[in-house]
């Protein structure tokens, strides 16, 4: 069986997100979005939407930090604010997926982060999308499709329009 996991980083809404989720649902498609604090806060509608399409919603801090530049005790804040704010708006669905910010982490970090019941979710291909494409919406479909392959993890960011126009 051909597989592709699509993942989506959510840190400020842009108006993309709506569009993308259209395009999930009416494909039957499931998605992971990890999502930051200040989304939690700025968009608990988007999110509980993605909980009830059946979609996996991670934890991506709640300030965006480099992990390995914190303590063990920082990042437990930034875990345990981000999902108090999940179970208010999600209510009380446990989060236990974790994108490390920028993907920086250290044997410590992956340590203490399963510790507190996480799994550290990576990638295979990152689109760089936060900034438009020359392209456009066929330049961020081709990139994909030129860098899947069975088992794909594919980072991309929901505040790229040339993603939410592709996503279909």
């Amino acid at each position: 069986r051909k597989v592709v996991y699509l993942t989506f980083d959510e840190g400020y809404e842009n108006g993309y997100t709506p569009a993308i989720l259209d395009a999930l649902k009416a494909n039957g498609v499931r998605a992971a979005f990890f999502v930051t604090g200040h989304y939690l806060k700025s968009q608990p509608g988007l999110v509980r939407r993605m909980v009830d399409e059946g979609h996996i919603v991670g934890n991506h801090t709640e300030n965006h930090p480099s992990l390995p530049e914190i303590s063990d005790e920082e990042i437990e804040k930034e875990l345990r604010m981000v999902e108090e704010r999940y179970e208010e708006v999600a209510g009380g669905k446990d989060m236990k997926y974790l994108r490390p910010p920028q993907g920086e982490y250290s044997e410590r970090t992956l340590e203490l982060t399963r510790e507190l019941g996480y799994h550290n979710i990576f990638w295979s291909f990152a689109m760089v999308d936060w900034v438009p494409l020359p392209g456009g919406a066929q330049e961020a479909h081709q990139t994909v499709m030129d860098n899947l392959h069975n088992g794909a993890l594919l980072l991309l960011h929901a505040v790229s329009k040339d993603n939410a126009e592709a996503m279909d």
